[in-house]
């Protein structure tokens, strides 16, 4: 039933599932617009699932409650009091084996937004309303998860990023389809890493939706093209998200792992931001930085103090902490990252993030040029993973057999999610590509001197004014020579073997096997040792760039289509074509997960060469790839000469 198409496969599912019935709810708001200084309620066990505090439903203990800076517990009796700040999300912590109601779209209600005079000028996608006084009383209702446990899984999404609903439609066809096939389990989640959609916060809703038919919670971060880009201040540019969706910090807990959700996009940053180096903020136009107010670096401070020293923290960022492809962008990482790194020293932590469209798992000990320099750190204390994007590279590439764009990532790997499965402290994650076997995880190439020429080539025309240049690329991908064909001389010239794991780290190993049994180890193309991202033909993904550098999509036009339909419209409706087969605008360049090996000298014939991936779990895979070499290149086409 792999890829029947999502409404069939719905119409199959659903009336058989084994997911929990969802429990719809929300918390119970008690004296509304009471006023004062001071809020309180009960947190407790729901028995009835009605979202009331009835009559004989114990208050539940121990549990954390914030109003966004500060943090109480409830007591015994499940009561808590906190004290009211003007603009504020009151949210309790989902403790583990506990699990908070969800709306219809399976949107966690754990939370109370508060903003007292609302958002205050218009907005594009209507800010906040005016929330009145603080009501006197808020309850929060619990129920016994019977499927909650040590073990679970979350599917990852990083960069949804939908700018239409043409794009929601692929998304829905491409990463989602995918989660629905491989199947969430009751006590599961799914966890977006922010820019869900594409500056139209209209999108939303459907996205979640159609996100829900898992019957497990969506957890979500907040990305810099899901604010309101009409906010005058950060405090309200999260304000159309919080009344869409809900808090745009916060945390919860799943079996043994802290979930903790922060706001990194601090938009539209200013003197402060240029005051630390930031001149990008400085230019006369509102844009973001990726950094932490002091007001979130409080409450998680506060937060992690409160956590159990065994409990994993999963902090949940949507422009990373650090990144491989952006290393010297202040922009693109996380200021001052070595305060949250000191409130995070006593715990076993996992970063998540999206934003850069690359998947990056940089293990513990690993430094690039250029984190030091704009985040203030040195060797990584714990793991950091960029959870790659469900839309790829924003939607380009040609068409798969299913419809849906290749958009093979910055880095050479498919769109797709995260597979994360969690025992207790402990973790395993995959990435899965959208629309490919979920087993595998890499790509096979094969770097000859013809395909260095021909990306060379190409690059130098991209990089060239399009204003001067032929508007015809000098090559497309009909020029590219078979590169499993190679001759005794390109091998003296130097052909190089190429894997590209999508998920490999530090830890994992790659081998080739030849014919005779000879074994040869492949090399990480990057160290991960302070080095800059080593860049060209040499150090691409041969795989990934023949399909990146000359997409046939630009060219599509028709005589009786819509006008917005020739060529193809991607970024914000941004029209690009009708044109000749060209490249798209990511390439991979350079790459942290590629790992390659020069070939010996081989005779004459047909060479079947195993690949051996071991990853840093010791899961092992293994591939096959099947060289030539020829005296000389045999004729690539008809011979017509013996014809006419």
């Amino acid at each position: 039933m792999k890829r029947i198409s999502f409404l069939i496969c719905l119409s199959l599912i659903l009336p058989l599932t084994v997911n929990a019935q969802p429990w719809y709810g929300k918390p119970q708001v008690v004296g509304a617009g009471a006023g004062g200084d001071q809020i309180s309620g009960v947190v407790f066990n729901d028995l009835n699932q009605n979202g009331l505090l009835d009559r004989g439903e114990p208050g539940v203990g121990d549990v954390l409650v914030s109003n966004g800076l500060n943090w109480t517990s409830t007591d015994e009796s499940g009561r808590y009091e906190i004290g009211v700040r003007e603009d504020m999300n009151l949210t309790i912590v989902q403790p583990s084996g506990w699990r908070v109601p969800t709306d219809q779209r399976m949107v966690p209600q754990f939370f109370y937004i508060h903003k007292e005079g609302g958002t205050g000028y218009d907005m594009r996608f209507g800010g906040l309303p005016d929330t009145g006084p603080a009501p006197s009383e808020i309850n929060f209702p619990l129920h016994r998860d019977g499927a909650a446990g040590e073990e679970f899984t979350c599917a990852v999404l990083g960069d949804t990023q939908t700018y239409s609903n043409e794009q929601v439609s692929w998304l829905r066809d491409g990463a989602l389809s995918d989660i629905l096939d491989n199947g969430l389990k009751p006590g599961d989640c799914m966890l977006y890493l922010g820019d869900v959609v594409g500056d139209d916060l209209g999108l939303l809703d459907r996205i979640l939706e159609l996100g829900s038919v898992n019957n497990v919670p969506q957890w979500m971060v907040l990305g810099n093209h899901d604010i309101d880009f009409d906010a005058r201040t950060n405090a309200d540019k999260a304000d159309s998200w919080r009344r869409i969706y809900g808090p745009d910090y916060y945390a919860f807990e799943m079996g043994n792992v802290l979930f903790v959700v922060l706001d990194n996009v601090y938009y539209p940053c200013g003197e402060e931001d240029v005051a630390m180096g930031r001149t990008h903020c400085g230019q006369g136009r509102s844009t973001y930085n990726g950094r932490l107010t002091e007001t979130q670096f409080q409450w998680l401070d506060e937060l992690v103090q409160r956590t159990p020293e065994d409990r994993l923290i999963v902090v949940n960022t949507h422009i990373p902490l650090i990144s491989f492809a952006d290393g010297t962008s202040g922009q693109h990482q996380t200021d001052e990252l070595h305060r949250l790194h000191a409130i995070l020293e006593n715990h076993e932590a996992l970063s998540f993030s999206g934003h850069t469209h690359t998947m990056e798992n940089h293990s513990p000990g690993q430094l690039f040029n250029g984190w030091t320099e704009q985040t203030g750190i040195g060797p990584l204390p714990f793991r950091h993973i960029i959870a790659g994007a469900a839309s790829g590279a924003w939607y380009q590439g040609d068409f798969t057999v299913e419809g849906v764009p290749m958009a093979l990532m910055r880095l050479g790997a498919p769109m797709g999610y995260l597979h994360v499965e969690f025992t207790g402290a402990d973790y395993r994650e995959r990435y899965v590509g959208a629309g490919v076997d979920p087993e595998r995880g890499h790509w096979i190439g094969v770097n000859t001197p013809a395909f260095r020429q021909w990306f060379n080539r190409i690059i130098e025309w991209n990089r060239s004014s399009a204003e001067n240049r032929n508007p015809i690329p000098p090559y497309s991908i009909n020029d590219l020579p078979d590169t499993k064909i190679v001759t005794p001389g390109d091998i003296e010239e130097g052909v190089w073997l190429t894997v590209n794991v999508w998920a490999g780290s530090a830890e994992t190993e790659v081998k080739a096997i030849l014919p005779g049994d000879q074994r040869l180890t492949m090399e990480r193309t990057q160290s991960g040792e302070g080095e800059s991202p080593k860049t060209g033909a040499q150090w691409a993904d041969p795989f990934a760039a023949a399909r990146q550098l000359s997409v046939a999509r630009y060219a599509y036009e028709s005589t009786m289509g819509p006008e917005r339909a020739q060529g193809q419209e991607l970024f914000r409706g941004s029209n690009m074509g009708p044109a000749a087969p060209r490249p798209q605008s990511s390439i991979a360049l350079s790459n942290m997960h590629l790992w390659r090996v020069q070939l010996p000298e081989l005779p004459l014939g047909v060479h079947p060469i195993e690949v051996v991936i071991t990853d840093r779990h010791g899961e092992v895979s293994t591939d096959r790839i099947t060289i030539e070499v020829r005296e000389s290149h045999p004729p690539r086409y008809w011979r017509n000469e013996l014809w006419d």
